[in-house]
């Protein structure tokens, strides 16, 4: 089959179509909130068949993507991000039944309690309802949030970004087709049929139509949604994560961590940007030596300027930059003190990592560190849904309230409170 580029008809209103979409969107919910467990997942099973079946012209459409991204200038990094092949789509396949597969939060009781009167308290999760998810180059996005979306009980409303219109077209296709087989409304998941930017306009300004917005993207996209957003936002910020070498690390561990949590995949969010060395840890030239040799251009702190003729001196922008690119800054701190204090100025809140073989320092930096994922002698890549055991994910939420961290199928729930009596009146 010949994929032909996504072509763009005459944009209706903006506002009109975005609240057709989302009453549809809103019928499916309803439906997909007394939806049983064994019949979400069967939909999902249905759905990764027809991405396998499909993948020819998954992959057709990808490549549209993937000409035009080059034309148009994409980094490397950026590239990555949007590239599918055999191996990526069958991931996502994967993803897809590992997800039919967890444990459904809907009606999960989270908590109960008998009152001296008699009262039977009970709080249960049940789906969010609408929500609306804004997203830049990955596809694997598109199958991400359509199937966590479906399996807690929700239905979604998407807009990903230009650069992988095609791609996100004929993936959203397959898991229709899919969804709808399988007897569930093929409204619970929707693609805005336009790039037109005043369609996000409109999906922010649909109060009572969409309950949550869900931005997926860099500072720019989600300080816009931010800003404009009349309905809650469950944000997922840049990814400035940080790798501390501590004075008692392991050097021959701390280096490979740190390639590992830089150069894996530069163009993710939990990729490290900015490496911190303890002063009191000996072989910095050799985390230097490493990391070029691994392709990595290295900026760095006067100190860091004078242990190798390698590094280009950072200026200010340096240490608040997410680079998603083999790029890393790396800065001399004075023990874990040092280290606390460049996080908190810097640090996105997303991931960071402390490497040391003192259980003291790790415990302090675990603890005082004020991020949703802090981790311990580990790759800052293991910042992922699937790695923590949650299947697919629709972000990491580096805010304070509702979820943090990995945005899986418990965090696209909220819950209500049933209370059962037996004829109690209050006096």
């Amino acid at each position: 089959m010949t994929v032909k580029p996504v072509s763009q008809s005459p944009l209706p209103n903006a506002d009109d179509l975005i609240a057709e979409m989302g009453h549809k969107a809103r019928a499916a919910a309803k439906i997909l909130a007394m939806t049983p467990t064994a019949k979400k997942a069967a939909a999902l099973m249905a759905a990764a068949a027809k991405l396998r079946e499909q993948a020819p012209q998954i992959l057709a459409a990808n490549a549209l993507d993937m000409d035009a991204g080059k034309a148009n200038g994409l980094t490397s990094a950026l590239l990555d991000r949007l590239r599918l092949d055999d191996v990526r789509l069958e991931g996502i396949a994967d993803a897809v039944e590992a997800v039919a597969k967890l444990d459904d939060p809907v009606g999960a009781v989270i908590d109960e309690a008998v009152r001296p009167n008699g009262l039977h308290l009970r709080r249960v999760r049940v789906p969010v309802g609408v929500i609306g998810i804004i997203y830049e180059s990955r596809p694997n996005v598109t199958a991400d949030a359509a199937v966590l979306g479906v399996m807690s009980g929700n239905a979604v409303i998407l807009r990903g970004g230009s650069e992988a219109v095609n791609s996100n077209r004929a993936i959203e296709a397959a898991l229709a087709a899919g969804i709808s087989e399988a007897g569930l409304p093929a409204a619970a998941v929707q693609l805005i049929p336009d790039q037109d930017r005043a369609l996000v306009g409109a999906l922010l300004r649909a109060q009572g139509v969409i309950d949550m917005i869900i931005p997926r993207g860099g500072k720019g996209l989600v300080k816009r949604v931010q800003d404009e957003a009349r309905v809650p936002v469950l944000a997922h910020l840049d990814g400035i994560c940080h790798s501390y070498i501590d004075g008692d690390a392991d050097a021959e561990k701390a280096i490979a961590l740190v390639v590992n949590a830089k150069m894996r995949r530069t163009g993710i969010c939990g990729s490290t940007e900015t490496i911190l060395i303890d002063r009191a840890f000996g072989p910095k030239k050799d985390v230097v030596n490493a990391l070029m040799t691994a392709g990595c251009e290295v900026r760095g702190d006067k100190d860091m300027v004078a242990i190798s003729p390698h590094v280009t001196p950072a200026d200010a922008n340096d240490w608040d930059s997410e680079y998603l690119d083999a790029i890393v800054s790396i800065a001399v701190v004075d023990g874990v003190d040092g280290a606390l204090a460049h996080i908190d100025r810097h640090s996105s809140r997303h991931t960071d990592a402390i490497i040391t073989e003192n259980a003291d320092h790790a415990a302090r930096f675990l603890n005082e560190v004020d991020s949703a994922i802090v981790m311990h002698n580990a790759s800052t890549q293991f910042a992922d849904g699937g790695e923590f055991g949650l299947g697919a994910e629709i972000g990491i939420a580096t805010g304070r309230l509702h979820a943090r961290g990995p945005v899986a199928l418990e965090g696209l729930t909220t819950y209500k409170w049933q209370v059962r009596g037996t004829g109690q009146l209050r006096p």
